[in-house]
Protein backbone atom coordinates (compact mmCIF):
# COMPACT_ATOMS: atom_id res chain seq x y z
CA UNK A 1 0.00 0.00 0.00
CA UNK A 2 2.83 2.38 0.80
CA UNK A 3 4.31 1.76 -2.65
CA UNK A 4 0.94 2.50 -4.27
CA UNK A 5 0.58 5.70 -2.23
CA UNK A 6 4.04 6.94 -3.27
CA UNK A 7 3.24 6.24 -6.91
CA UNK A 8 -0.05 8.16 -6.60
CA UNK A 9 1.68 11.18 -5.02
CA UNK A 10 4.38 11.20 -7.76
CA UNK A 11 1.71 11.23 -10.48
CA UNK A 12 -0.07 14.09 -8.71
CA UNK A 13 3.13 16.14 -8.57
CA UNK A 14 3.79 15.61 -12.28
CA UNK A 15 0.23 16.65 -13.13
CA UNK A 16 0.58 19.73 -10.95
CA UNK A 17 3.76 20.78 -12.80
CA UNK A 18 1.96 20.44 -16.13
CA UNK A 19 -0.92 22.60 -14.93
CA UNK A 20 1.50 25.24 -13.65
CA UNK A 21 3.34 25.30 -16.97
CA UNK A 22 0.10 25.71 -18.89
CA UNK A 23 -0.94 28.57 -16.61
CA UNK A 24 2.40 30.27 -17.25
CA UNK A 25 1.89 29.94 -20.99
CA UNK A 26 -1.54 31.54 -20.79
CA UNK A 27 -0.26 34.40 -18.65
CA UNK A 28 2.68 35.15 -20.97
CA UNK A 29 0.46 35.11 -24.06
CA UNK A 30 -1.79 37.70 -22.42
CA UNK A 31 1.15 40.03 -21.80
CA UNK A 32 2.45 39.74 -25.37
CA UNK A 33 -0.99 40.45 -26.80
CA UNK A 34 -1.98 43.42 -24.67
CA UNK A 35 1.33 45.20 -24.06
CA UNK A 36 2.09 47.90 -26.68
CA UNK A 37 4.91 47.01 -29.06
CA UNK A 38 6.79 50.12 -27.96
CA UNK A 39 7.28 48.74 -24.46
CA UNK A 40 10.47 46.79 -23.75
CA UNK A 41 10.15 43.03 -23.58
CA UNK A 42 10.22 41.76 -20.02
CA UNK A 43 12.46 38.93 -18.93
CA UNK A 44 10.89 35.51 -18.77
CA UNK A 45 12.40 34.86 -15.36
CA UNK A 46 9.90 34.61 -12.44
CA UNK A 47 9.16 38.03 -10.94
CA UNK A 48 9.85 38.76 -7.31
CA UNK A 49 7.01 39.56 -4.92
CA UNK A 50 3.66 38.00 -4.13
CA UNK A 51 3.05 36.85 -7.71
CA UNK A 52 6.28 34.90 -7.98
CA UNK A 53 5.88 31.17 -8.57
CA UNK A 54 7.99 28.35 -7.26
CA UNK A 55 10.83 27.31 -9.56
CA UNK A 56 9.98 24.31 -11.71
CA UNK A 57 12.08 21.24 -12.17
CA UNK A 58 14.46 21.40 -15.16
CA UNK A 59 12.32 18.98 -17.14
CA UNK A 60 9.26 21.21 -16.65
CA UNK A 61 10.81 24.21 -18.42
CA UNK A 62 9.84 22.59 -21.71
CA UNK A 63 6.30 23.59 -20.81
CA UNK A 64 7.16 27.31 -20.88
CA UNK A 65 6.10 29.19 -24.06
CA UNK A 66 9.05 29.93 -26.34
CA UNK A 67 7.45 33.22 -27.44
CA UNK A 68 8.15 34.60 -24.00
CA UNK A 69 11.86 34.79 -24.81
CA UNK A 70 11.63 36.98 -27.90
CA UNK A 71 10.16 40.35 -28.87
CA UNK A 72 6.41 40.48 -29.45
CA UNK A 73 5.30 40.40 -33.04
CA UNK A 74 4.13 43.73 -34.37
CA UNK A 75 0.44 43.95 -35.00
CA UNK A 76 -0.38 43.29 -38.63
CA UNK A 77 -1.14 46.47 -40.53
CA UNK A 78 -2.74 47.15 -43.88
CA UNK A 79 -2.31 50.22 -46.03
CA UNK A 80 -5.48 51.42 -47.73
CA UNK A 81 -5.57 51.31 -51.51
CA UNK A 82 -6.19 54.88 -52.63
CA UNK A 83 -7.58 56.08 -55.93
CA UNK A 84 -5.60 59.30 -56.06
CA UNK A 85 -2.43 60.57 -54.38
CA UNK A 86 -2.21 63.07 -51.58
CA UNK A 87 -1.60 66.54 -53.00
CA UNK A 88 -1.18 68.43 -49.77
CA UNK A 89 -0.87 67.64 -46.09
CA UNK A 90 -3.35 68.55 -43.39
CA UNK A 91 -2.15 70.08 -40.17
CA UNK A 92 -2.33 73.12 -37.98
CA UNK A 93 -0.29 76.23 -38.51
CA UNK A 94 1.88 77.36 -41.39
CA UNK A 95 3.48 74.05 -42.30
CA UNK A 96 4.98 73.09 -45.65
CA UNK A 97 6.72 70.02 -47.06
CA UNK A 98 9.79 70.18 -49.31
CA UNK A 99 10.39 67.17 -51.56
CA UNK A 100 13.29 66.30 -53.87
CA UNK A 101 13.02 63.68 -56.61
CA UNK A 102 15.24 61.44 -58.75
CA UNK A 103 18.34 61.25 -56.52
CA UNK A 104 20.47 60.83 -54.69
CA UNK A 105 23.14 62.47 -56.83
CA UNK A 106 26.61 63.01 -55.33
CA UNK A 107 26.94 66.27 -57.30
CA UNK A 108 23.89 68.02 -55.80
CA UNK A 109 22.33 66.03 -52.95
CA UNK A 110 25.15 66.75 -50.46
CA UNK A 111 24.69 70.52 -50.91
CA UNK A 112 20.94 70.21 -50.39
CA UNK A 113 21.50 68.12 -47.25
CA UNK A 114 24.00 70.69 -45.99
CA UNK A 115 21.51 73.56 -46.41
CA UNK A 116 18.72 71.63 -44.72
CA UNK A 117 21.07 70.76 -41.86
CA UNK A 118 22.12 74.39 -41.47
CA UNK A 119 18.51 75.41 -40.80
CA UNK A 120 17.60 72.23 -38.91
CA UNK A 121 14.90 71.35 -41.42
CA UNK A 122 13.62 67.93 -42.46
CA UNK A 123 12.57 67.16 -46.03
CA UNK A 124 11.47 64.22 -48.18
CA UNK A 125 13.63 62.55 -50.81
CA UNK A 126 11.90 60.34 -53.38
CA UNK A 127 14.81 58.28 -54.61
CA UNK A 128 15.27 56.12 -57.68
CA UNK A 129 16.61 52.67 -56.89
CA UNK A 130 19.40 52.71 -59.46
CA UNK A 131 20.69 56.00 -58.02
CA UNK A 132 20.27 54.89 -54.42
CA UNK A 133 22.12 51.62 -55.03
CA UNK A 134 25.23 53.57 -56.08
CA UNK A 135 24.95 56.20 -53.33
CA UNK A 136 23.90 54.36 -50.18
CA UNK A 137 26.10 56.65 -48.10
CA UNK A 138 23.78 59.55 -48.96
CA UNK A 139 20.75 57.56 -47.84
CA UNK A 140 22.48 56.86 -44.54
CA UNK A 141 23.18 60.58 -44.23
CA UNK A 142 19.50 61.29 -44.82
CA UNK A 143 18.63 58.82 -42.07
CA UNK A 144 21.11 60.43 -39.67
CA UNK A 145 19.60 63.86 -40.36
CA UNK A 146 16.01 62.70 -39.80
CA UNK A 147 14.75 63.07 -43.37
CA UNK A 148 12.05 60.88 -44.93
CA UNK A 149 12.94 58.73 -47.93
CA UNK A 150 10.26 57.64 -50.39
CA UNK A 151 10.14 55.28 -53.36
CA UNK A 152 10.35 56.81 -56.87
CA UNK A 153 10.75 53.45 -58.68
CA UNK A 154 13.99 51.91 -59.86
CA UNK A 155 14.59 53.50 -63.25
CA UNK A 156 12.00 56.32 -63.44
CA UNK A 157 9.77 54.75 -66.13
CA UNK A 158 6.29 55.80 -67.19
CA UNK A 159 4.26 53.38 -65.08
CA UNK A 160 1.16 53.61 -67.27
CA UNK A 161 3.15 51.89 -70.04
CA UNK A 162 4.34 48.98 -67.88
CA UNK A 163 2.78 45.64 -67.01
CA UNK A 164 1.70 44.99 -63.45
CA UNK A 165 4.68 42.69 -62.82
CA UNK A 166 7.10 45.29 -64.18
CA UNK A 167 5.64 47.98 -61.90
CA UNK A 168 5.97 45.64 -58.93
CA UNK A 169 9.61 44.95 -59.78
CA UNK A 170 10.39 48.67 -60.09
CA UNK A 171 8.86 49.37 -56.69
CA UNK A 172 10.04 46.30 -54.81
CA UNK A 173 13.70 46.56 -55.86
CA UNK A 174 13.78 50.16 -54.72
CA UNK A 175 12.14 49.27 -51.40
CA UNK A 176 14.88 46.73 -50.77
CA UNK A 177 17.68 49.21 -51.47
CA UNK A 178 16.08 51.84 -49.23
CA UNK A 179 15.53 49.34 -46.43
CA UNK A 180 19.14 48.19 -46.63
CA UNK A 181 20.76 51.65 -46.73
CA UNK A 182 18.26 53.85 -44.90
CA UNK A 183 17.45 51.36 -42.16
CA UNK A 184 13.71 50.99 -42.76
CA UNK A 185 11.40 50.44 -45.75
CA UNK A 186 9.77 53.49 -47.35
CA UNK A 187 6.30 54.53 -46.24
CA UNK A 188 5.66 56.79 -49.25
CA UNK A 189 5.95 56.50 -53.02
CA UNK A 190 5.64 58.87 -55.95
CA UNK A 191 4.96 57.91 -59.55
CA UNK A 192 7.46 59.28 -62.09
CA UNK A 193 5.99 62.14 -64.13
CA UNK A 194 2.98 62.08 -61.79
CA UNK A 195 1.53 59.31 -63.97
CA UNK A 196 -0.53 57.09 -61.66
CA UNK A 197 -2.74 54.13 -62.48
CA UNK A 198 -4.73 51.55 -60.55
CA UNK A 199 -1.90 49.03 -60.50
CA UNK A 200 0.51 51.60 -59.03
CA UNK A 201 -1.89 52.40 -56.20
CA UNK A 202 -2.58 48.74 -55.47
CA UNK A 203 1.03 47.59 -55.59
CA UNK A 204 2.21 50.56 -53.57
CA UNK A 205 -0.31 49.69 -50.86
CA UNK A 206 0.75 46.04 -50.90
CA UNK A 207 4.30 47.21 -50.19
CA UNK A 208 3.06 49.38 -47.32
CA UNK A 209 3.39 52.77 -49.02
CA UNK A 210 1.12 55.80 -49.37
CA UNK A 211 1.04 57.83 -52.62
CA UNK A 212 2.17 61.45 -52.41
CA UNK A 213 2.10 63.96 -55.28
CA UNK A 214 2.67 67.71 -54.90
CA UNK A 215 0.93 71.07 -54.76
CA UNK A 216 3.64 73.40 -56.08
CA UNK A 217 5.82 72.32 -59.01
CA UNK A 218 8.99 74.41 -59.28
CA UNK A 219 9.63 73.06 -62.80
CA UNK A 220 13.31 73.22 -61.87
CA UNK A 221 14.05 70.44 -64.37
CA UNK A 222 13.52 73.00 -67.15
CA UNK A 223 16.43 75.10 -65.76
CA UNK A 224 14.37 78.31 -65.55
CA UNK A 225 16.92 80.05 -63.34
CA UNK A 226 17.33 80.05 -59.57
CA UNK A 227 15.35 83.29 -59.18
CA UNK A 228 12.35 81.82 -61.01
CA UNK A 229 12.44 78.73 -58.80
CA UNK A 230 12.50 80.93 -55.70
CA UNK A 231 9.52 82.95 -56.96
CA UNK A 232 7.48 79.81 -57.67
CA UNK A 233 8.06 78.46 -54.16
CA UNK A 234 7.31 81.75 -52.44
CA UNK A 235 4.25 82.48 -54.59
CA UNK A 236 2.83 79.02 -53.88
CA UNK A 237 3.64 78.99 -50.17
CA UNK A 238 0.60 78.12 -48.04
CA UNK A 239 -0.26 75.82 -45.12
CA UNK A 240 -0.09 72.16 -46.14
CA UNK A 241 1.65 72.79 -49.46
CA UNK A 242 3.95 70.09 -50.87
CA UNK A 243 6.75 71.53 -53.03
CA UNK A 244 8.33 69.48 -55.83
CA UNK A 245 12.01 69.98 -56.68
CA UNK A 246 14.78 67.70 -57.93
CA UNK A 247 18.25 66.78 -56.71
CA UNK A 248 19.16 64.63 -59.74
CA UNK A 249 18.21 63.89 -63.34
CA UNK A 250 20.28 66.69 -64.85
CA UNK A 251 22.06 69.88 -63.86
CA UNK A 252 20.46 70.77 -60.53
CA UNK A 253 22.78 73.58 -59.52
CA UNK A 254 19.88 76.05 -59.88
CA UNK A 255 17.81 73.96 -57.44
CA UNK A 256 20.68 74.03 -54.96
CA UNK A 257 21.07 77.82 -55.18
CA UNK A 258 17.31 78.41 -55.02
CA UNK A 259 16.97 76.38 -51.82
CA UNK A 260 19.63 78.53 -50.14
CA UNK A 261 17.47 81.58 -50.88
CA UNK A 262 13.87 80.50 -50.32
CA UNK A 263 14.39 78.28 -47.26
CA UNK A 264 15.50 81.03 -44.85
CA UNK A 265 12.85 83.35 -46.32
CA UNK A 266 10.10 80.80 -45.66
CA UNK A 267 11.32 80.33 -42.11
CA UNK A 268 11.47 84.08 -41.54
CA UNK A 269 7.87 84.31 -42.82
CA UNK A 270 6.75 81.92 -40.08
CA UNK A 271 6.52 78.69 -42.04
CA UNK A 272 7.44 75.41 -40.39
CA UNK A 273 9.08 72.98 -42.82
CA UNK A 274 8.27 69.41 -41.85
CA UNK A 275 7.64 65.92 -43.19
CA UNK A 276 4.19 64.31 -43.32
CA UNK A 277 2.90 61.62 -41.02
CA UNK A 278 1.25 58.52 -42.36
CA UNK A 279 -2.53 58.81 -42.23
CA UNK A 280 -3.03 55.06 -42.36
CA UNK A 281 -0.69 52.30 -41.30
Amino acid sequence: MKKDQLLTRRRALIAGAAVLGAAGAAGTAHVLTTEPATHPVRSAAPASGPQARRALKPSAYRLQPMTGYGPPRAASTRTLVRHEPFLRMSGRGRTMVLTFDDGPDPRYTPDILSTLREYDVHAMFFVCGEMAADNKDLLREMADDGHTVGNHTWSHPLLTKLSRSAIHSEMERTCEVIDDAFGEPPGWFRAPYGAWNRAAFQLGAELGMEPLAWTVDTLDWTSPGARTIVNRVEDGAAPGVVVLSHDAGGDRSQSVRALRTYLPQLLDSGYHITVPRRQSA
